[in-house]
């Protein structure tokens, strides 16, 4: 059964990010840091279109907030994109399998693009309640597109046992002073504090990431059966 929910407001976060703000009249979001929900709606050819999009706030409230990129030949990117303050739009209990599994283990977070929408959040939790060393790994194509930029770094500032790391894969920008390129050629040595067989891995991002991450975080250490993946992007990029 979906819930009906209405935008409250909507905020520019990159060129081609919007933060959407929804609230329930009669419902509270019970759910794990890193789920997600999935909006449904009738495109203008008569189709039915379910996507799926992070919950990017605390669970416990009527409101969760969505972050969607716009893709200029999607469907519920660009349908998302067009949505103003007092629309109402029918989405679906917030679930998923990726969430924190164990706050008192290491945990390493690996995340390019949009992909960051559910690593966020976990990150934000495990910098509440983990007991261990945090490291993130984020991947993005320039400054400009680095979202929750300002949020991640106050969380660095103020977690002593939170790392990060940026990537980003377009080299040209002379400011930069992190590392550039893939996520993939840095984590070797982005990670080389961490003890990877005694850690949980969680990694989101488009497909092809995800699988390469995987497979080298394997041959550097870590437990096949402690790598948490979703290949978020997918839906969006097959719109």
């Amino acid at each position: 059964m979906t819930i009906q929910v209405t935008v409250a407001d909507v905020h520019q976060m990159t060129p081609d990010v919007k933060q959407f703000r929804l609230v329930a009249d009669d419902h509270t979001f019970e759910f794990r840091p890193g789920q997600h929900t999935h909006i449904h709606f009738t495109d203008d050819d008569g189709e039915e279109v379910e996507r799926p999009y992070t919950a990017i706030t605390r669970p416990g409230t009527s409101q969760i907030c969505l972050a969607i990129k716009r893709y200029d030949d999607g469907t519920a990117s660009v349908w998302m994109h067009d949505r103003s303050p007092g629309d109402e739009i029918d989405i679906d209990p917030v679930d998923g399998n990726l969430s924190v599994r164990e706050t008192d283990r290491d945990a390493v977070f690996v995340a390019t693009g949009t992909g960051i929408t559910p690593i966020f959040p976990m990150v934000k939790q495990y910098a509440r309640e983990g007991e261990g060393q945090a490291h993130l790994v984020f991947g993005e194509r320039d400054q400009d597109h680095l979202i929750f930029r300002e949020s991640v770094d106050q969380l660095r500032a103020e977690n002593e046992n939170l790392a990060v790391d940026y990537v980003l894969s377009r080299g040209d920008d002379d400011d930069w002073p992190e590392r550039t390129g893939h996520v993939q050629d840095h984590l070797p040595d982005a990670l080389d504090a961490v003890d990877l067989d005694a850690a949980d891995c969680y990694v989101c991002g488009v497909p092809q990431m995800v699988v390469e991450t995987a497979e080298l975080l394997e041959d550097e250490g870590a437990d096949e059966e402690r790598i948490f993946t979703e290949g978020w992007e997918a839906d969006a990029m097959e719109e």
